[in-house]
């Protein structure tokens, strides 16, 4: 790859690219031009992420880094390596989440562990990583939601699951606050000046090992269900459509909320996606946003300062 290209192809990173959507969707990009991260917790996932990634595009230029999203303090070390190594950046894919885990888990940080790593941990990200999205030419951030979240509730008395905890509530809560999180994304882009472009999307009912991990939570109803699936869903590739589709494409806006276009949204191709009136709470969403930066530390002003 000559150094030109290299100096001017532009940044993408991407959580969670070991496998799955995060993996299809950063092998989207790469085949159209992108520079991209492969941020992963297992080194040696990553890589092999990353050997994929070339196969599928020869010449891609793709590098694989450490980023644990159960950890606060490594999603600032992996955002103090990539300030110090990059210049500006693209595209932010928020990808990364794990799937209504049987029993109650913490994060290294004490945070209900689907709360923390689907959530918390990118919302921390994404303002660690605003200095390097507001020297970009058209940044965008695609939050990762899901059909889920037409059923879930910040529970601001429970947030973290101390008084009690259900497996499904608790993804549906993580998957509602992504998507709060890329509205009021925007409006404070919109407010600030960021020139940067906010949006979500959901990969309908995808074929990964997030969704069979999940279905085990409930093992009766899983079973049935997983009979079912390759009815009523869409391979990783396919579900990766509606992400790349929010990442590339010159006809969303900011704020667009992308899915598949089939029955009930579960498969493909992509469209504006429905949003449940539980995101339609200004109020709501104002306070996600102050209490998940008191959480996380996250302080967005000082951040696009720096």
């Amino acid at each position: 790859m000559s150094e030109e290209r290299h100096a001017t192809a532009p940044l993408a990173v991407v959580t969670g690219a070991t496998a799955g959507l995060g993996l299809e969707t950063a092998k989207g990009l790469a085949a159209h031009g992108y520079r991209v991260v492969v941020a992963a917790r297992n080194a040696e996932r990553g890589e092999l992420a990353c050997h994929a990634i070339r196969a599928h595009s020869p010449h891609a230029e793709v590098r694989a880094e450490s980023l644990d999203l159960d950890s606060l303090d490594s999603v600032r070390d992996f955002a103090a390596r990539l300030k110090r190594d990059e210049t500006a950046l693209e595209r932010l894919i928020n990808n990364a989440g794990i799937m209504a885990l049987p029993r109650l888990e913490r994060t290294q940080d004490g945070f209900e562990r689907q709360l923390g790593v689907n959530y918390l941990g990118h919302f921390l990200l994404t303002s660690e990583l605003l200095p390097l999205l507001t020297a970009a030419t058209a940044p965008r951030v695609v939050q990762l939601s899901s059909l889920a979240h037409r059923g879930g509730h910040i529970a601001f008395d429970d947030l973290n699951a101390e008084a009690s905890y259900d497996p499904w509530r608790a993804y549906r809560q993580s998957k509602l606050a992504m998507l709060l999180f890329a509205q009021a994304l925007q409006k404070q882009s919109d407010a600030q000046n960021w020139r940067l472009m906010s949006l979500a999307a959901h990969p309908g009912l995808s074929r990964t090992a997030l969704f069979d991990a999940g279905v085990k939570s409930r093992p009766v109803i899983g079973s049935v269900f997983k009979l079912a699936l390759p009815l009523i869903s869409q391979s990783a590739a396919e579900g990766a459509r509606p992400i790349l589709h929010a990442a590339l494409s010159d006809t969303v806006g900011p704020s667009d909320y992308i899915g598949p276009d089939g029955l009930g949204e579960t498969r493909g191709g992509p469209k504006r996606a429905h949003r449940a009136r539980n995101t339609r709470n200004p109020a709501v969403e104002a306070r996600l946003w102050e209490v998940s930066c008191e959480l996380t530390g996250a302080h967005w002003e000082a951040a696009y300062l720096t």
